[in-house]
């Protein structure tokens, strides 16, 4: 699977913006789609998003819970995140992810993903 990440810019504090993620192909049920970012400065990539293609489940990062949401486009191979209230903190290099074999206990963890996007630059203005 090959993905596409896209809708990233330049935006101010308090703002919203909406992240698109293209698959090559619509995804297996069992898939898990998720959203990682990367902030300036920082190796790791911290976990945002992710959900089962079937809706199984879906899980948030303390720090977007309620600012942020994952969801998919029924017609088209697209997972999206809406992301509202934006911080400085936000600002970021998002990258989209999947894998059929993630193991629901390590869901934020980069490693279990093995399909990742090319990423797309969030920055949050203050």
């Amino acid at each position: 699977v090959q993905l596409q990440a896209s809708g990233g810019g330049l935006v101010p504090v308090g703002g919203s913006l909406r992240l698109s993620c293209t698959a090559s192909r619509r995804p297996f049920s069992r898939f898990v789609m998720a959203w990682f970012r990367r902030a300036p400065g920082k190796e790791r990539r911290e976990f945002v998003a992710a959900f089962r293609w079937n809706g199984g489940y879906s899980y948030y990062a303390d720090s977007i819970k309620g600012r942020f949401t994952i969801s998919r486009d029924n017609a088209q191979p697209m997972v999206y995140l809406e992301m509202n209230i934006l911080k400085p903190e936000d600002t970021a290099v998002y990258y989209c992810a999947a894998d059929e074999r993630v193991i629901t206990s390590a869901t934020m963890r980069p490693e279990s993903y093995e399909y990742w996007g090319q990423g797309t630059e969030v920055t949050v203005s203050s």
